[in-house]
C-alpha cells in the first residue's frame, strides 16, 4: 500500500496532511508513504525529517499510489499516475468544487471527503471540521484582541483602573466553544448565543453569559448530526432584537455560524454595526462562507462606522503547524481504524464509507450531491 502526501497548491494554504509522526504510524501498518518535496514546509516540516521518519520524499510521489492524502482537494491533474480506483482523502468541500468532484468520478478516483464524516461517537477523533474549527475559534480571538486598541482584562493599577473588554460568541459549536474559553482566559467578559437552546449549559459551563431569545417556544434548533438549522421568521426577528440591544454594549464579536451545504446566515448587519461603539471589533469566522456580518470581505480589514471588521479565508492555516498535526492524526484515526492487516489497506464500512465517499465506479455516489 502506497501513501502519497501532496504538497498542497490552494492560495495561501500552509498546512499539510501528514507529519513525521503519522508517517511512522503508517509505515508500522505495513505501508510505505512517499512525500512530495516542500510538502511541510509550511508547517515547519522539513524533508529530512519526514525523509528521518522513513517517507521517500519525491516529486514522483504519486506514481503508483493507491491512497492520496491531501489538506484541501487536488487538481485531477496532479494526480495522474495514482493507481486505477486510488483514494483521495481530503477536505474536498463537495459542495463548492462540485465540477472538481465530477472530474474526480471521470478519472475512476474514490473520492472520501472528510468533512462529511458523521458526528457518531467513534468518529470524533477523525473529524477534521472540529478540529480545524478548535483552532479557528482560539485564533479568532486572539486576532481580534490584536486588532482591538485595548487591553482585554480589567487592571487596576496606581493611574486608574482598566475596564474589562465585552466580547460576544455568537454561534457556540467547536469554534465558538474554544472562542469562548479564549476571550475567558484572556480576562474579558464574555457573553454568547445560539439557536441551539441546548448550548446553554456549555456556555455557563465556561463561565460566559447566555444570552437567549425567551420569548419564542419550542424552537431548538438542534439539525442532524448536532448541526444548527435554519431558523423560522418569527425567531429571526426575535433574535436580531435580542442581539441589536446587546451588541451595542460589545466591544469584541465572535460569529461562529455555518450551516453545511448553505450560504453562512446573516447575524449581524450594517445597521446594528453602527450602534457599536467606534474601535470595536468584530471577526467573521464566516467569511470565506458569504459571511455572518454584512460588509465582511476575506482576508481584508474593513472599516465601518469606526468598526472594524475582519476574518480570515482560512482560518486554521495561519496555526499551519498546530493545525496540521491535528488534521494529520485525523487522516491517520480513520485509516487506521479500518485497516484490515490482511488485506493490507483499509476497508470501509457502510456507516462511514457511505457517509464520505462522494465518488465510485465512475460515478458520484454521495447522496447528499446526488440531492443537492
Amino acid at each position: 500500500m502506497r501513501i502519497a502526501v501532496l504538497k498542497e497548491t490552494a492560495s495561501g494554504e500552509s498546512r499539510v496532511a501528514a507529519t513525521p509522526e503519522t508517517v511512522k504510524k503508517f509505515i508500522a501498518l505495513g505501508a510505505t508513504v512517499a512525500v512530495q518535496p516542500g510538502a511541510g514546509e509550511g508547517a515547519s516540516i522539513a524533508d529530512a525529517d519526514y525523509a528521518a521518519a522513513g517517507a521517500d520524499v519525491t516529486k514522483e510521489a504519486v506514481k503508483g499510489a493507491q491512497i492520496v492524502l491531501g489538506v484541501q482537494g487536488p487538481d485531477p491533474k496532479a494526480l495522474s499516475g495514482a493507481a486505477d480506483g486510488a483514494w483521495i482523502v481530503a477536505g474536498l468541500d463537495p459542495f463548492g468544487q462540485r465540477a472538481r468532484v465530477e472530474d474526480y468520478a471521470k478519472a475512476g478516483f474514490e473520492a472520501l471527503a472528510m468533512e462529511f464524516m458523521p458526528r457518531i461517537t467513534r468518529a470524533q477523533s477523525m473529524d477534521i471540521l472540529s478540529s480545524q474549527s478548535n483552532l479557528a475559534g482560539y485564533k479568532a480571538v486572539i486576532e481580534a484582541a490584536s486588532q482591538y486598541g485595548r487591553a482585554f482584562p480589567m487592571m487596576m493599577t496606581a493611574a486608574g483602573t482598566v475596564a474589562a473588554a465585552k466580547c460576544f460568541v455568537m454561534g457556540v459549536g467547536v469554534a465558538g466553544l474554544q472562542a469562548i474559553a479564549t476571550a475567558r482566559r484572556l480576562g474579558a467578559q464574555v457573553s454568547a448565543t445560539d439557536v441551539r437552546s441546548a448550548t446553554r449549559e456549555q456556555i455557563q459551563s465556561l463561565g460566559a453569559k447566555p444570552i437567549f431569545v425567551e420569548s419564542v417556544a419550542g424552537i431548538e434548533g438542534e439539525g442532524a448530526g448536532g448541526y444548527a438549522t435554519e431558523m423560522s421568521e418569527e425567531y429571526q426577528k426575535a433574535q436580531a432584537e435580542l442581539v441589536s440591544g446587546h451588541i451595542a454594549k460589545q466591544d469584541i464579536v465572535i460569529t461562529t455560524a455555518l450551516i453545511p451545504g448553505r450560504a453562512a446566515p446573516r447575524l449581524i448587519t450594517d445597521a446594528q454595526i453602527a450602534t457599536m461603539k467606534p474601535g470595536s471589533v468584530i471577526f467573521d469566522l464566516a467569511v470565506a462562507q458569504g459571511g455572518n456580518v454584512e460588509g465582511s470581505k476575506p482576508d481584508e480589514v474593513v472599516i465601518r462606522h469606526g468598526v472594524k471588521i475582519i476574518g480570515f479565508s482560512n482560518t486554521a492555516t495561519h496555526l499551519a503547524a498546530d493545525a496540521s498535526a491535528l488534521f494529520s492524526r485525523n487522516l491517520y484515526n480513520f485509516l487506521s481504524a479500518f485497516w484490515d492487516k490482511e488485506q493490507g489497506k483499509p476497508v470501509l464500512d457502510a456507516e462511514i464509507g457511505d457517509a464520505i465517499r462522494l465518488t465510485q465506479g465512475g460515478k458520484v455516489v454521495n447522496e447528499r450531491l446526488l440531492g443537492a
